[in-house]
Order: C-alpha cells, then structure tokens, then sequence
C-alpha cells in the first residue's frame, strides 16, 4: 500500500475496532474510554511497525524514547481523539493517521467512525460553499478566549463541538469556516487533521501565521488555525492585534 492508502485503511480498521469495543456494553462509562484508546492503541502500533520499520512513531497513547527524533518520515498517531465524545456515544470523535516528512504533515487520514467516513490527503475534494455568515467551530466544554474574541469581531456563529480532528473536517466538509484554537495541543492532535485540511486548499498554520513543524523534542503544539483561505488573513490579523502590547 502507498503511504496514504496504509493510513486511511489503519484509520478506517481502527475506528471499526473501538465501535465494537463501545458496543460490547462490557465497560462502564469510565473505564471505556481507556479500554478504546489501549486496544486502538495497540492495533496502529503493531501494524505501523510491521508495515513501516524503519520509520518513527509517536502516539498520544506510547510513551515516547526519543527515538523518532532519528527519523525523516515519522508517523503521528491519536488512536481516540475525543475520548469524552467517544464514551458518550456521540458522532464528533475521530481516529488520526498521519505521516510527517522533515517536519511537514504531508500525509494523513481521519476516521471519523460515528459518520462512518475516512477522510484522506491524497483524494481531495472541491470545498463546499462558504456560508454567508462564518462559522467557527470551538470547544464544546471550554471554548478559547481569542477564538471567541475573534468570533465577536468578525460576526460569527460559534459552532461547539468535540474532538481536535471533527472540528478540522468540519472545515473540509463545509460545515464551518474557521477553526481556531489557542489552549495548546499536541502533535497527535492536529497532524493527520492538517496533512488532510492542506490537501483539500485550507489555510493551515500556527496562529501567528509561521508553520505548524512535526516531530519536535517537545510534542506540545500551543496554537493552530484551520480555515478557509479567504479568512485566514483577517483571522490573523484579529488574533495580533488581540495579542499587541498596548501603546
């Protein structure tokens, strides 16, 4: 399989697998979030190492020896994203394949198991419409202050939702223009969703414009924009002026 065909099977087999899990009714409500991410976890890891020895791996649910650092091509897993949504039954969860060479998200996939869609960098399509009214998608439990600054400022709907990758693919999907966050991430949680929002010809980028760069020593990730690319300036520009020191 190419690159891309492996991550959008592994995402697609991964989220069939954690429904199954959700649909035994053997784990509490508590306990199921942690029994999805370890099985899912288990699955991408021993099929990424068969499939791909000699490249990186880094995964939400690994813990990291550093090893990756050696690597050109590195993959980037997040076997639940949205563990919260994920137990609660809820469509905007996802699975997150990614391949990042030299730093760049340059191929990925993200499952979406509710909606049962893959979502792939490698077969774009044309986006959707933009409505007239723009909408930005944000935490459903704790919505960033700049992202609802910036809403304020521009007019727009906020739309809450759950998991890193569902409010990306909303963006691709058409269901929402602007995604911006600024409560700080990691790696996992936006490679697969940028490789994919790039291909399809959204804006991506940190949140003061520079570009989002991968397998870091530190996987943490503080801000991300995803957008349509008629925003992606006037997005920028809200969020500097929010951030200048006064005069």
């Amino acid at each position: 399989m190419t690159d891309a065909d492996l991550a959008a099977h592994l995402a697609h087999v991964a989220g069939r697998i954690l429904l199954h899990v959700r649909d035994s009714g053997i784990f509490s409500a508590k306990a199921l979030g942690k029994a999805g991410d370890q099985t899912a976890n288990q699955f991408l890891v021993h099929a990424l190492r068969e499939q791909r020895p000699d490249d990186g791996l880094l995964s939400e649910e690994m813990q990291c020896d550093g090893t990756r650092l050696d690597h050109q091509r590195v993959w980037i897993i997040d076997p639940v994203d949205g563990t919260r949504e994920y137990g609660e039954a809820r469509t905007d969860w996802a699975v997150h394949v990614a391949l990042a060479i030299d730093g760049v998200a340059q191929t990925g996939a993200v499952a979406l198991p509710g909606l049962d869609l893959v979502l792939r960098s490698d077969r774009p399509t044309p986006l959707p419409a933009a409505a007239a009214i723009p909408r930005m998608v944000v935490s459903r439990t704790r919505p960033a202050k700049e992202a609802v600054d910036v809403a304020q400022a521009i007019g727009a709907e906020l739309l809450p939702m759950g998991s890193a990758g569902a409010k990306a693919m909303a963006i691709v999907r058409g269901e929402a223009e602007i995604y911006l966050h600024t409560g700080g991430q990691y790696e996992w949680d936006s490679c697969a969703p940028v490789a994919v929002a790039a291909a399809h010809g959204l804006h991506v980028s940190r949140v003061d414009g520079r570009p989002l760069v991968y397998n870091q020593p530190d996987s943490y990730m503080p801000d991300l924009l995803i957008c349509r690319p008629e925003w992606a300036e006037r997005v920028l520009t809200i969020v500097w002026e929010t951030r200048a020191p006064a005069a």
